[in-house]
């Protein structure tokens, strides 16, 4: 079977099972004005937006307090029934680790508690629910949060794929890029440790019309 992740506000692909993808945890590009400031995580020093370093257009939701995860959940619920209600099969929730980026102010505990609230309302419309990478991390979020497979970047490239198929088994899903890929593809391939379902991609994830454009699935 075709397996697709697309953005919550694309359409799903018509004859495959279509993976809807949106940020649970972090604000997406451009929508900090959707959240309220007591809604992100704030520096207590500073008063300012606590930022992912490595993208500075999304800012770290605070999961600190049973009432701030209900509020984060209430409005990523609305997400997760937009993409049931546009025929979505499953849904996966980006920045899982958002608290490994929080200078010590989150826990992965609290993370976990927004995890199990966003799988319950997934689980509510009849979408199943993916972990986002965290390798370190998938054993409690299976067991704890009732993740039911996994969508990873580069496990094969990090040496962390089995972290995720002695929990999930054959549910795997596995993005390799073609920039950081340390040994020819078909090596990867043929490597046993490796999920069955890999794909290598460009960086960019561009268009087939782009000249860097590159899409190779594992035979």
């Amino acid at each position: 079977m075709e397996i697709i992740a697309r953005d919550r506000t694309e359409h799903p692909a018509e004859g495959a099972y279509s993976i809807c993808c949106l940020n649970g945890f972090q604000t997406q590009p451009g929508e900090r004005d959707l959240w309220s400031d007591d809604q992100v995580l704030r520096d207590p020093d500073t008063g300012d937006d606590v930022i992912d370093p490595d993208w500075p257009d999304e800012v770290l939701l605070d999961t600190r307090t049973d009432a701030g995860r209900e509020a984060i959940a209430d409005r990523v619920g609305e997400w997760i029934r937009g993409c049931a209600d546009a025929g979505f099969d499953a849904v996966e929730f980006d920045n899982l680790d958002s608290y490994t980026r929080s200078n010590g102010l989150l826990t992965f505990d609290d993370n976990l508690g927004l995890a199990r609230m966003l799988v319950d309302a997934a689980h509510a419309v009849g979408l199943a629910a993916a972990q986002k990478n965290a390798a370190e991390d998938a054993a409690r979020l299976h067991a704890d949060a009732g993740f039911d497979f996994a969508v990873v970047e580069e496990c094969a490239a990090y040496d962390e794929c089995g972290s995720y198929t002695d929990v999930y088994g054959d549910r795997v899903i596995d993005i390799e890029y073609t920039d950081e890929l340390p040994r020819p593809f078909t090596d990867v391939c043929a490597d046993e440790s490796v999920p069955a379902s890999v794909v290598l991609r460009d960086r960019g994830l561009v268009t087939p019309d782009a000249a860097e454009y590159v899409f190779e699935l594992c035979p």
